[in-house]
């Protein structure tokens, strides 16, 4: 076999292997007022709410001055809140 068909062989193959996430019974939502929400909108939420969480809690204890980068510490509490949330909403 030539590496042309080799690639036409399996082109379709890696192509159906980008949809293999997708099923049947659909993405994880909730029911919010009538509307289906992503679940993954929901994580972002809890990440952003637990950023804004670590941030006044850096503030209040006083470590907002002496903790260097603090955005970026703020960010990865609020993306380990976020990462969390999926499997207590969600199961594992």
């Amino acid at each position: 076999m030539t590496l042309r068909r080799v690639r036409i062989a399996t082109g379709p193959l890696v192509a159906s292997l980008s949809i293999g996430g997708c099923a049947r019974v659909g993405a994880p939502s909730f029911e919010l007022f009538g509307a289906y929400f992503p679940g993954w909108m929901f994580c972002g939420l809890v990440g952003i709410v637990g950023a804004v969480i670590a941030r006044a809690v850096l503030v209040r204890a006083g470590l907002s001055d002496v903790l260097p980068y603090q955005l970026f510490v703020c960010v990865a509490i609020g993306l380990l809140a976020a990462v969390l949330a999926w499997p207590l909403s969600f199961g594992w």
